[in-house]
């Protein structure tokens, strides 16, 4: 009997660990996702299509609430201003969100080329003398990997020379700026 309690116990245990372990993991996921610009985007088209909806909804009331004011059937200001300030609020969340999903699209691009950059200039494994037989097919060989990081060194030793001589014509104009 108190066998079977005990195994009863870690069971329970377990499928308590597994929820808990579940929990933690969509947790992840969905941080991952509130980083990720372009689900980020793709959360924002539905509210996009919302706001444009609303934008359009509130237009066609104030056209409708105009053309009854120029006929001359309704004279009072007060309903006027409260559907142009509407109009103006929808307008402006319209914006806000055109504008965010401006920004997700830049981050998904400035990502994007980052990445690529990276695999471009960065250098793949090289394979080590003590196992030869687990060559990859993208490492590099010995000489190409001395080859590219040669030119690396060429490429910050350009930088650095460009950086110097603006230095020195930006202390050069200040001197003379001076004098």
């Amino acid at each position: 009997m108190a066998s079977q309690q005990m195994v009863g116990n870690s069971a329970q245990m377990g499928v308590q660990q597994a929820a808990v372990l579940q929990s933690q993991q969509q947790q992840q996921l969905s941080q991952q996702q509130d980083f990720d610009p372009v689900h980020r985007f793709k959360m924002l088209i539905p509210l996009l299509k919302d706001s444009l909806q609303n934008v359009m909804t509130v237009a066609s009331l104030n056209f409708g609430h105009n053309a009854v004011i120029d006929n001359g059937l309704n004279t009072t200001e007060k309903g006027n201003d409260a559907a142009v300030q509407r109009f103006d609020k929808s307008l402006e969340e319209f914006y806000a969100l055109c504008d965010q999903l401006e920004l997700c699209l830049r981050l998904a691009h400035e990502c994007l080329s980052q990445s690529i950059d990276s695999t471009k200039h960065s250098p793949n494994l090289v394979p080590t003398a003590t196992k030869p037989d687990t060559v990859q097919t993208e490492s590099l060989s010995y000489s190409q990997y001395l080859s590219m990081i040669k030119s690396q060194i060429s490429c910050a030793k350009d930088i650095h020379n460009a950086l110097l001589e603006c230095s020195k014509k930006i202390a050069g104009k200040g001197q003379g700026a001076c004098n």
